[in-house]
């Protein structure tokens, strides 16, 4: 098998699937006043340090969450809720994740006006475009640190500096599920207010994900309930899921010596697919190397992904939440209809190896000489 999906989940490792047997035995409810409790939530506590030491943050500003769109539901309705009084302007962008661009939309409908920059044909939203949309009423900005479906990766720090000295008082959201354990980079050095982050896209386990809050920002539950996580997200804490994900932050290898591996074997994946009939790669030249979007002209996504299946070669025909809907980002990176339908994502891993990439390349050409002459 050749897994080659993993901007939609990644494998476990097994470094979580020790943590999460272990802490299987520890089944107290860390806000619990006996001694089980205490034995959770000092786990729970260790965890929480733990991520939030990788993320270069303070533990008290890291707040668990069910996933990554939970983080970003909790962001921008939190946010946007707590700054109505100022003002009504949320600024996001056009190739947005999903559980951002139904958020927005919701708050749309909430009376909130909201801007969807555009990128431009790399697939980048640059700090100009924001600082162009930034009024005095503007309350919030959410634009993702790196696109799920081109790996375009957007100028975050500049952008948050283009915030901060408009004067507008706007807080910034950065969707950080793609880059986290792929890029090196810390909360602080980014410059934003909040930061969504994922368990499950770093071989850590589904149901799991976290918000980073800056200190003295302030925004308002998403979840009532018992008022665990500070009050900002009630329900139980799911020890075990939050042990599994901090033994994967644990486990990820060193992030440059990495992230040079993988360039390298996009490098090869390109050049190789590229010199294949019809072939065009949507991917920026600076997109995150984990992530390779193209086209196979002639070929829709579908044919192609069931083609490479039978193969035993798994990717994805774009965002595993679009569930096969035609990509938005595509379309608003100026990509055609026909290329968009076309179009496959083949995303990495530090599972990823060369005999991967060799079998994608020979597979790809197989297929483009068997299905378009069929058809």
């Amino acid at each position: 098998m050749h897994y080659l999906d993993n901007s939609a989940t990644t494998p476990l490792c097994q470094e979580a699937i020790t943590a999460m047997s272990n802490a299987m035995a520890r089944f107290g409810n860390p806000s619990s006043l006996h001694a089980l409790g205490a034995e959770a939530l000092m786990a729970l506590d260790n965890a929480r340090q733990n991520i939030s030491a990788f993320l270069g943050c303070e533990a008290k500003e890291l707040y668990f969450t069910s996933c990554g769109s939970e983080a970003n539901n909790t962001a921008l309705f939190g946010a946007a809720r707590a700054m109505k009084r100022r003002g009504k302007r949320i600024i996001t962008t056009a190739i947005e994740h999903h559980s951002v661009l139904n958020a927005a939309k919701a708050l749309e409908a909430e009376g909130f006006e909201v801007i969807y920059l555009k990128p431009n044909s790399e697939g980048v939203i640059t700090a100009q475009a924001v600082a162009d949309a930034l009024t005095e009423d503007t309350i919030l900005v959410s634009v993702m640190y790196v696109n799920n479906e081109t790996g375009a990766v957007m100028p975050i720090p500049e952008i948050a500096a283009a915030i901060k000295s408009s004067g507008c008082g706007a807080l910034f959201h950065t969707d950080c599920v793609q880059a986290f354990g792929k890029l090196p980079f810390t909360v602080k050095g980014l410059g934003a207010d909040l930061v969504s982050v994922s368990g499950h896209k770093i071989h850590g386990p589904k149901g799991v994900g976290a918000l980073f809050v800056k200190n003295g920002c302030r925004i308002l539950p998403f979840i009532y309930g018992g008022g665990q996580e500070k009050g900002l997200r009630s329900g139980t804490e799911p020890t075990l899921l939050i042990e599994g994900f901090s033994a994967a932050v644990s486990a990820l290898p060193e992030l440059q010596g990495e992230f040079n591996r993988i360039d390298t074997l996009r490098k090869k994946c390109v050049n190789g697919l590229s010199a294949l009939k019809g072939v065009t790669v949507n991917s920026g030249e600076g997109a995150l190397p984990y992530i390779i979007n193209l086209s196979v002209a002639g070929i829709r996504s579908e044919v192609m992904l069931h083609w490479l299946e039978s193969k035993g070669i798994y990717v994805s025909s774009g965002s595993a939440c679009a569930k096969g809907e035609s990509s938005h980002v595509l379309q608003a990176q100026g990509v055609s209809r026909q290329s968009a339908d076309s179009a496959v994502r083949i995303s990495m891993s530090h599972f990823t190896a060369e005999e991967d990439i060799d079998a994608l390349i020979d597979a790809v050409g197989q297929g483009i000489d068997k299905l378009v002459r069929r058809r």
